[in-house]
C-alpha cells in the first residue's frame, strides 16, 4: 500500500478532440507516488488516448498533465526518463537474447556500462530469467517474454511503470507470477504502477485505487471496496458492469496495429 501522499501524476481538465469526435472529455485525476492505480474502461472509452498523452505520444487538445513534475508535451526527455512502459503488443526483438534486449535498451537510455550491467543482472534475477540470459527471446514462452519486458521497462530506474494489459492471453499461473513480481517491486522500491487490464480480479487484488472511464469521461473512482460498496455488488466485475453496463473485451486487431504504430513513433522520437 502506498504511503506517500504526493501526486506523481497530475491530470487536470484533459481533453483530446479529433475534429468533432471527443476521445477524452475534460478528465481530471491524480496518482499518488508509490500507489498501484488501475485505469479501466470498455474499448473506445478513452484509455489508450489518455495513456498516449501521458507517455508523450500524443498532444492534448486542452488541459494540463504532469509526470513526476514534468510536462509530457514540452519536456519529453525528462518525462520518458521518469517512466517505463510495457506495451500490450509484444515489443522485444526475438532475434536477440534476453541480455541483448536489456543491453540495447540500457544503451538507448545512456546508462553507463558498469551500472547497466549491474542493473541487468539484478532485474533478470528479479524476474527469474538470469539463467536464461543467453537464450534467444524467440525461444521464450509468452510469460517469460512479459517478465523480460517488465525487467526492461525498469532498467533505467523509472519512478512510474505503465502496464497496458501486461497479462493479456497468459495462463492464470503465469499471470499470478507476474503480479507477484510487480507487487513485490511496488512494495520494495515504491515504484508507482499505472495499469490497464481486462481481468477484473487482477484490478481487485492489486490496485489501491481505480478510475473507470467511459465515453471519454471518468464516471467513477475509488478503491475496489469503495466501488463495490457504492454499487452494492460483491465483486469488482459486477460493480464495473453496474457502472458501465459493458464488459471489458480484448482489443481488436486494429487497436493492436495502432499500438505497433505507437511503438514505432516512440523509437523515432
Amino acid at each position: 500500500m502506498y504511503m506517500n501522499q504526493e501526486n506523481i501524476i497530475k491530470v487536470n481538465n484533459l481533453t483530446k478532440k479529433y475534429k468533432k469526435f471527443i476521445a477524452v472529455d475534460d478528465i481530471s485525476f491524480n496518482v499518488k507516488k508509490g500507489e498501484v492505480f488501475a485505469f479501466l474502461g470498455p474499448n473506445g472509452a478513452g484509455k489508450t488516448t489518455t495513456i498516449k498523452m501521458l507517455t508523450t505520444l500524443l498532444k492534448p487538445t486542452a488541459g494540463s498533465m504532469r509526470i513526476n513534475g514534468y510536462n509530457p508535451h514540452k519536456d519529453q526527455y525528462n518525462v520518458r526518463c521518469s517512466f517505463g512502459i510495457v506495451f500490450q503488443d509484444p515489443s522485444l526483438d526475438d532475434e536477440l537474447t534476453a541480455f541483448e534486449n536489456m543491453e540495447f535498451h540500457g544503451v538507448l537510455y545512456g546508462l553507463k556500462k558498469k551500472d547497466r550491467r549491474q542493473r541487468i543482472e539484478k532485474l533478470l534475477k528479479f524476474v527469474e530469467l538470469w539463467e536464461r540470459k543467453g537464450d534467444l527471446v524467440k525461444k521464450f514462452s509468452g510469460g517469460m517474454k512479459r517478465r523480460l519486458e517488465i525487467a526492461r521497462g525498469l532498467l533505467h530506474t523509472p519512478k512510474i511503470l505503465f502496464l497496458d494489459e501486461p497479462t493479456l492471453g497468459l495462463d492464470p499461473q503465469t499471470r499470478n507470477l507476474i503480479w507477484t513480481h510487480i507487487k513485490e517491486l511496488n512494495n520494495r522500491e515504491k515504484v508507482t504502477v499505472f495499469l490497464t487490464t481486462h481481468y477484473m480480479e487482477e484490478a481487485d487484488k492489486i490496485a489501491d485505487r481505480i478510475a473507470i472511464i467511459d465515453h471519454g469521461k471518468i464516471i467513477s473512482r475509488g478503491t475496489p471496496e469503495e466501488l463495490k460498496e457504492k454499487t452494492g455488488k460483491e465483486s469488482l466485475e459486477e460493480a464495473y458492469l453496474s457502472i458501465t453496463g459493458k464488459t471489458i473485451r480484448s482489443e481488436n486487431a486494429g487497436s493492436i496495429d495502432q499500438m505497433r504504430m505507437n511503438r514505432r513513433m516512440w523509437h523515432r522520437k
